[in-house]
């Protein structure tokens, strides 16, 4: 059924998207996802996410070297794309055979226009830095993206793994409309600084990986005998609840404000129907502090995917009267 899902006001700019989006990276595959997916299966699945009211897309074109963007754009064909909100990201730049983070305005517009071919679009409706360049002033690369909007190319400006101070100088060049890190009840460190800084500027969260990749749908394979102990007393609590684990995870997500907006990403439809079923479950101040308690009881081990690993701690960028006075 259209729009089954509840929207909401992601940012203080704007911007509307569905309570719930879709992370597409692992559509494309990776060594951590395994390969591709048949193409028109996984049409068929954000076609059918769109048309169950999950219209927010995330997607970079650093997934799948440039193809997840391409699998979008051929989704959002037959009147697809009016329906969908659209976010993509720039930043991770191939130099020979290695992977580098870029935010020079001359790369940033070229990576923009790449992605506009790519996805087959006009606009594209939120348009992340993916990863902070810690070489140049964030002012520099925010300039550089706020002519972009000017010129209608992008509707909206988001970070991802960027620290609170990075987020205010960001958002004093132009308004940032929202930060997109790794949050669950386990992963929670963005906790003491973040999310504060988000709220008191009206920047929107969007939590990527609350599922931890899979976790609680398959535990990860290292660690096993410990992280089992959490799968556990997660999947006890789910069970109860008469829900899965997946969606127990999801749900606290949902509980953490009207702010905030999971992306959990999946190739199935089972797992996708499971997923919007997340949005309604309810959870009890108890049941929250319940759930919360055993990742604090048991710290979870296995590491993060590098690229991902605790980047916004890293995130801070020269001072601009340094670049400046160069």
């Amino acid at each position: 059924m259209e729009h089954a899902v509840p929207r909401l006001k992601l940012g203080s700019q704007g911007l509307v998207v569905s309570a719930q989006g879709l992370g597409c990276m692992s559509m494309s595959g990776s060594g951590f996802f395994g390969p591709p997916k048949p193409e028109p299966d996984m049409i068929n699945l954000i076609r059918h996410a769109i048309d169950s009211g999950i219209t927010f897309l995330d997607t970079s074109d650093f997934y799948g070297h440039n193809t997840n963007e391409i699998l979008i754009g051929k989704a959002l064909k037959d009147g697809y794309r009016e329906k969908a909100q659209i976010a993509t990201k720039f930043g991770y730049r191939p130099i020979d055979g290695k992977v580098e983070v870029c935010g020079d305005p001359v790369y940033v517009r070229s990576a923009c226009e790449a992605s506009l071919t790519r996805l087959d679009i006009d606009c594209i409706d939120l348009y992340y830095v993916h990863r902070i360049d810690t070489s140049i002033p964030i002012e520099i690369t925010m300039r550089e993206l706020k002519k972009l909007i000017e010129e209608g190319k992008v509707k909206y400006i988001g970070l991802s793994e960027a620290c609170a101070s990075t987020i205010r100088r960001a958002h004093a060049v132009h308004l940032i409309t929202t930060v997109q890190n790794e949050w669950s009840f386990w992963a929670r460190d963005l906790e003491d600084e973040i999310i504060p800084t988000c709220r008191e500027l009206g920047v929107g969260i969007v939590s990527y990986s609350p599922i931890g990749k899979g976790f609680l749908r398959m535990p990860r394979l290292i660690n096993v005998e410990h992280n089992k102990i959490i799968f556990e007393q997660v999947s006890e609590m789910a069970t109860r609840k008469g829900c899965t684990a997946a969606q127990l995870a999801l749900a606290w997500v949902h509980h953490q404000g009207t702010d905030v907006v999971p992306i959990p990403g999946t190739t199935k439809l089972v797992n996708l129907h499971q997923n919007i079923g997340a949005l309604s479950i309810n959870l009890t101040p108890e049941e929250i502090a319940k759930l919360e308690s055993f990742a604090f009881d048991v710290i979870v081990k296995g590491e993060r995917h590098v690229s991902m690993q605790r980047t916004w701690i890293y995130s801070e960028t020269p001072p601009l009267s340094s670049w400046e006075g160069n």
